[in-house]
């Protein structure tokens, strides 16, 4: 019998579910809201009931599951499977793989989801199998994942690749939800780019079509117009790519990965983000590193934290 793998993603708002075949394809795939009332205590409950639910609805029973795998946001104790902190849950040293097996009666491993989504891409995405490989996700927030020599870098409490955190700048910067300022992800996520976007507005008296949305765009809307030539909205485009060009040079020349993977919601826009990318990429870094690392946008969108979960489970309790 050819057993299955579940792969949870964990957000703030949806979970992300899936059975993925022990060879990365994906067998069924839905999502749950994310309850997050009384910090967050029903979500491992409600993990195991949509689970049962889910094999019976498909005819199959809990002997078909290998294990789970499961991302989480925070930092992550990779020896116990607790999640040190994540803020948008109100968890703070919380035993998740503990509870979640507990609830499911199936073996559970957890890592941080943008470390996820970074090992989905290098199983069955842009990654395309590079075993060293650094994925940065602009979404509502940064974040990173670093493979090196095929395996996930954790580092000593579970916060390695948090490139959403690299400090950009160093005066006048934004302040971020984990208390710095000047953080990439102030700048580069969908966010941060819509607070570039209002504050060029201020700033100069140039006309562009952003004025039109009285404050109500979004990142889509300003690489949309970017796209058409729109003179602010290309300079919010440039800036952003300067930004989010230097880190990767950064990371990239500490590293010198094969490949960089662009993914999150911002990476939709495809070449209008990722051509300046590059350009500032191969300013910043160093020779033998412009020479050797190349730059992709994911491939995999939302189903790379769950592809990713898989593969864990896949590593951790595979035959």
């Amino acid at each position: 019998m050819e057993r299955w793998l579940v792969g949870v993603d964990l957000g703030g708002t949806t979970t992300k579910l899936a059975f993925i075949s022990y060879y990365g394809e994906i067998i069924h795939k839905w999502e749950i809201p994310t309850d997050k009332s009384e910090k967050g205590k029903n979500i491992t409950t409600n993990i195991a009931k949509t689970i049962d639910a889910k094999l019976d609805e498909l005819g199959q029973t809990k002997n078909k599951i290998l294990g789970i795998g499961m991302g989480a946001p925070g930092p992550v104790n990779s020896s116990t499977g607790a999640i040190y902190e994540a803020i948008n849950l109100g968890w703070t040293d919380y035993p998740l793989k503990q509870l979640l097996e507990v609830e499911t009666s199936l073996p559970a491993v957890i890592e941080n989801d943008a470390n996820l989504a970074a090992l989905g891409e290098m199983w069955k995405g842009a990654g395309n199998g590079a075993r060293d490989l650094v994925c940065i996700t602009l979404g509502t927030g940064v974040g990173g994942g670093v493979i090196a020599n095929g395996q996930i870098v954790t580092g000593i409490s579970g916060a390695a690749g948090e490139i959403g955190h690299i400090t950009i700048l160093t005066e006048g910067g934004a302040k971020c939800n984990c208390g710095k300022t000047g953080c990439l992800e102030t700048l580069a996520s969908a966010t941060g780019i819509v607070r570039l976007a209002k504050e060029a507005l201020e700033e100069n008296n140039e006309p562009s079509k952003l004025r039109d949305f009285n404050g109500s765009f979004t990142s889509k809307d300003i690489f949309d117009l970017a796209k058409e030539g729109d003179t602010i909205a290309s300079a919010v485009r440039d800036k952003l790519a300067l930004y989010l060009g230097l880190a990767s040079a950064n990371v990239a020349n500490v590293l010198n990965p094969e490949i960089i993977v662009i993914g999150g919601g911002v990476s939709k826009a495809g070449s209008v983000l990722l051509d300046p990318v590059q350009k500032y990429f191969k300013e910043f870094s160093f020779t033998r590193v412009r020479e050797s690392t190349s730059m992709a946008i994911a491939t995999l969108g939302n189903d790379a934290g769950v592809i990713g979960a898989a593969w864990l489970a896949k590593n951790a309790f595979g035959e």
